[in-house]
Order: structure tokens, then sequence, then C-alpha cells
């Protein structure tokens, strides 16, 4: 089923406006958010006034149900500016959305949908200590009591978890590992709710303001309505078609800051000179032009036909996993293009090159590493080879 998301006219003038805000507003804020370590105050003000935390919200909750492709372009073009602009609400549009809308109860999604939407910030808690691709280790536990569970674990690197209000979490309902991971279910938690407590924000080698935490549980009581979907065992599969949109729009932020960072890289060598001419002029300096401009387009093509085919209706795991292995290590080439091109000065703090090339170092590793891509895109090949 086509999915038609905004009307077009709309999409297209938000999306100026949006270019607008990120080459007027974001990116002149970026020293003071590295400062910050967070997105300043007035800016994440802003950003729920312009509607960006319920860019796919269906609108009968108050977003704005962009489709795929829209909510893919709008993370391209958000992606221009620093990461964390990106990362502070992608949790919302993207992973927590995608689950509520597909597996939620109706009660559920009229209760979370429309405060997501007006700007209540969402964790996803996946990750473990000891679990993140293997379902199987996962050690948080569900044990039910009463008409309730109580939940016990430790989630581990979980994105904006010092600021979300709200915490989709996975946890084991059954000691076994059962089939198809039906053993995993997924539960909609208070970032107040007693019990719930936030580890000191990890240092991390870039995307400063975008913090990352521990998210520890223990003895946290949730009433039987917090259980997604009302039903046990569906948590590994929300998780999973929630982590197609997720790798698409890591692969968007690839593409934008990419883009960005391109921009960059031709501005300064347009303006060095050496031997009495710009170092543009120079062919090994147009060689790394040329290849990085050629591999963003080819990125850029391949999020095209995922997004054209997930509103389509078709499953993309493995067109998702391709572009999100793509794009993410095309970002990393980009961003070593660009400090070479730079020379010396690309490994100095002054100059913008090196803040790329560490912000873009975790695009190959969240949303499942180039390795676990890797498994996704031939396993399913083999799949279907052997019929």
């Amino acid at each position: 089923m086509t999915n038609p998301g905004m009307d077009a006219d709309i999409y297209d003038a938000f999306i100026e406006q949006l270019q607008r805000y990120v080459r007027e507003r974001l990116i002149p804020a970026e020293d003071q958010l590295e400062e910050l370590g967070r997105v300043p105050d007035d800016i994440l003000a802003e950003m729920r006034d312009m509607g960006l935390f319920g860019v796919t919200m269906p609108e009968e909750y108050g977003g704005a149900g962009m489709n795929v492709s829209q909510y893919v372009g709008f993370i391209r073009e958000l992606a221009y500016a620093s990461p964390a602009y990106r990362s502070i609400v992608s949790i919302n549009i993207g992973m927590v959305c995608k689950s509520i809308v597909g597996f939620g109860t109706d009660q559920q999604k009229a209760h979370w949908l429309p405060k997501l939407a007006a700007g209540s910030i969402a964790a996803f808690g996946l990750t473990e200590p000891d679990s993140g691709s293997d379902s199987a280790a996962m050690k948080t536990r569900a044990v039910q009591d009463g008409n309730g569970y109580v939940l016990n674990g430790t989630k581990r690197y979980i994105t904006n978890a010092p600021f979300a209000d709200m915490i989709l979490v996975m946890a084991r309902t059954n000691v076994e590992a059962l089939p198809k991971n039906a053993h995993v279910s997924a539960f909609l938690v208070p970032r107040d709710a007693p019990g719930v407590s936030i580890g000191k924000p990890d240092g991390k080698m870039g995307q400063a303001g975008s913090q990352i935490a521990d998210v520890i549980l223990e003895d946290v009581h949730v009433d039987g309505d917090a259980l997604l979907g009302g039903e046990e065992g569906i948590g590994f599969r929300a998780a999973m078609q929630s982590l197609d949109n997720g790798r698409l729009s890591v692969a968007a932020a690839s593409v934008g800051y990419a883009k960005r960072m391109l921009d960059v890289g031709l501005q300064y060598a347009m303006e060095r000179k050496a031997f009495g001419e710009p170092i543009a002029n120079f062919q090994l300096i147009q060689a790394m032009l040329a290849d990085s401009k050629a591999e963003i387009y080819a990125a850029d093509c391949m999020l095209n036909d995922a997004c054209a085919r997930a509103d389509r209706g078709e499953k993309i795991l493995v067109e998702a996993a391709a572009t999100k292995m793509f794009a993410s290590e095309m970002c990393g080439r980009v961003a070593d293009r660009v400090v070479q091109i730079h020379g010396g000065a690309g490994y100095l703090k002054e100059y913008l090159a090196e803040r790329f090339y560490r912000d873009c170092r975790i695009y190959r590793i969240y949303e499942g590493t180039t390795q676990i891509q890797q498994l996704v895109i031939a396993k399913n090949m083999i799949r279907d080879f052997a019929g």
C-alpha cells in the first residue's frame, strides 16, 4: 500500500524553510552546542515549535504524517548541521514512532504519540553491556506481577537517555531463548517511573551535544498497558522493523554530513594557495573532490530507491542494510579526504575538518555495525537462493 505522506507543495516549502534554518541558525550555534554539551534550550524550543519532533507522527496525533521518503529527506537536510540536532529528534520520529504506530494499541498511540509530536523526548533501550545485535544474550528481565510487570536490567549507550521523558525498553519475558526471538517484549516506560535511573553521560570521540548514558532499571513496576501492543514476544520484531527506519536515518545523516564536509573541503581547496595557485587546481586534489561527489551521489540514489520501496509497502530489510552500510562507509571516506585536502590544518581543532572526522566515525557502528549489515545482506541472499 502506497504511503502518499504530506502534501508535496507543503513539504517542499517546509524543506526550503528547514534549509534556511539549518544554515542561518543551527550551524552558527554549533560552537555553543559543543561548549554546552547539549542542544541549547532556546534552539530546542524552536525545534519543538517548528514541529520537528513530530514530522512522522500521524496527523490525527498532532504530527505531519511524512512518509519514509519525506522523513529521510528531512533528516538529510537537518544532518547538514551538527549531528546532535538530528540525534535529539531522530529517536522520536524514527524508531519509537515506527514501533508505536506499527505495534502499539489504540490506547498507547493516543497516549504517547501526541506527547512525542509535541517534543517529549524518547529513548530506545535495546543495547546492553553484553548484548547488542545478539538478542539471545539480553539480560534485562520483565517478570509478570499482578496486572503489570517488574523490570530489572541495564541498557547501555542509550541516545537521549539524559533528556528522555520516555524509554522504549526491550526486555525478556521468557528466560529461554525462543524461536524468532519471541522471548523479547517491549515496554513503554516513563523516565520518572520509580526505579529508573540514568548513569553519567559517556565521554565520546565526537558528536558533542548528543548525549548517551546507561539506563538502570531496578524493580521498575509498570502497568500491563505499558506492554507494547498488549502482547508478549513482539519486542524484537518491533525493534527490527523500526531499525529499518533507524538505518535509513543514519544513511541520510551520513549523506547530509558528507555534503557539508565536501562543501567545506571545496571551499578550502579554492581558498588555500600553494605554488601560487589554489590547490583546487591540482589534479590529485580534484580526484579526492570528484570521488567524494560520486560516492555521495551513489548513496543518495540508494536512499531514494530504498525509501520509494518502503513507501510502496515493500519489505526493505536488505535495501536498508545495504544503504546504511554504503552511506556510512562513504561518509568516513569523505571525512578522511577532507582532512587530507586540508593537510596539516585538517589535524587542528581550529578547522572543521577535524570535528567532521570524529563526528562521522560512529555512523559505521550504531544501528548495526557495517559487519552486521554484511551479515544481514548475505544471509538474506543465501536464503533467497536456497528458495
